[in-house]
């Protein structure tokens, strides 16, 4: 009669540690699930901001290559082309004399110059943020993914074993 409670007390012991083990591997299969879950979530996110800051990337640049198109014109223009003025180059580059009626507004010039260089400074300041901002998500985005690998790798050796 001993050895018969011995060994039902050893298998009510074992059969209680098989339930709680089962337990345990049902609990962490449920955790490795939403950690799939999350990080398809966050895979997807990390793709829409990419390709957001990817557009926003290039109209930021296609913005600024036109300010500058634009300053460097107007600059010429209100500053004086020096290389068409220069009496070196007189006899190679020659302009058509200037209608009397036509004068240059340098008032006006420098006002436009002074707003397209706000623009400009705005246009660079934007696009650093925009980039920095991108980094900064691709780094969140690669040192939480590479904490999910190790945690998924851990849990599921913890369920093989």
């Amino acid at each position: 009669e001993d050895d018969v409670a011995k060994m039902t007390s050893k298998i009510d012991t074992a059969t209680a540690k098989s339930a709680e083990l089962k337990e345990q591997v049902m609990a962490l299969e449920s955790e490795l699930a939403s950690l799939a879950k999350e990080q398809a979530e966050m895979d997807k996110i990390r793709l829409d901001t990419s390709a957001d800051y990817t557009v926003a990337k290039k109209d930021l640049e296609l913005g600024l290559g036109g300010l500058r198109k634009a300053l460097r014109l107007l600059r010429d223009y209100y500053g004086g082309a020096a290389l068409i003025q220069d009496d070196k180059f007189g006899a190679f580059m020659q302009q058509p004399a200037a209608p009397e009626h036509h004068g240059k507004s340098a008032g006006a010039g420098s006002s436009i110059i002074g707003i397209l260089e706000v623009c400009e400074s705005d246009f660079a300041s934007n696009l650093a943020k925009e980039e920095q901002e991108e980094a900064d998500a691709a780094s969140t985005y690669d040192k939480v993914t590479q904490e999910n690998k190790i945690t998924m790798a851990t849990k599921e050796q913890d369920v093989k074993y």
